[in-house]
């Protein structure tokens, strides 16, 4: 099962191209309830979406710290990479729409993605929190689920589980520090 999580209308465009063209197995798109921003890429970003995981923002020289997220927590990490630019921290956001695809990339690309020799990451998902150990290491951090889930409105449940740019960039800062 190769498993797609967009995080707006253009990786949306590229996962269902993907899953029409694929013939080895099924393929399952994960879409959002909410309104999701668009996010502005080059031809390359566009081109690098079908590879599972991506640059989408970087900064100038070596990043210190790399922000990974996947689906509607995209938006998130983005506008936190931009207050910790902003604070003059270099801070490089990795989208990961598919990460088996992403796995199934060679040596070289992955690391010119996640290089690692930058260990301080974050991987934001709202979704189970294990899974991303494997891309930030034991020493990064996740913001994700640990429990089953609550209901109420997304807005509260985004704050009570740390879906926030506010607990991003703290937990960033405590990573950095």
């Amino acid at each position: 099962m190769s498993t797609w999580r967009p995080c707006d209308q253009v990786e949306s465009a590229v996962a269902w191209k993907l899953a029409i063209e694929r013939k080895d197995g099924p393929t399952s798109l994960i879409f959002s309830r909410q309104n999701l921003a668009q996010q502005e890429r080059n031809e390359e970003q566009v081109a690098n979406i079908a590879r599972g995981g991506y640059i989408l923002k970087d900064c100038e020289g070596k990043p210190e710290l790399i922000l990974i997220a996947t689906g509607s927590e995209v938006e998130l990490a983005v506008n936190a990479a931009a207050e910790l630019t902003a604070e003059g921290k270099k801070v490089r956001v990795v989208s990961m729409p598919a990460t088996d695809a992403f796995d199934k990339q060679d040596a070289e690309y992955r690391e010119s993605v996640l290089p690692s020799d930058v260990t301080a990451r974050i991987a934001v998902e709202a979704g189970i929190a294990d899974f991303w150990y494997k891309y930030v290491g034991f020493g990064g951090k996740i913001i994700g689920m640990t429990t089953f889930g609550e209901s109420a409105p997304a807005g509260e449940l985004f704050k009570m589980f740390g879906f926030t740019t506010e607990n991003v960039v703290n937990t960033a800062k405590e990573l950095l520090a």
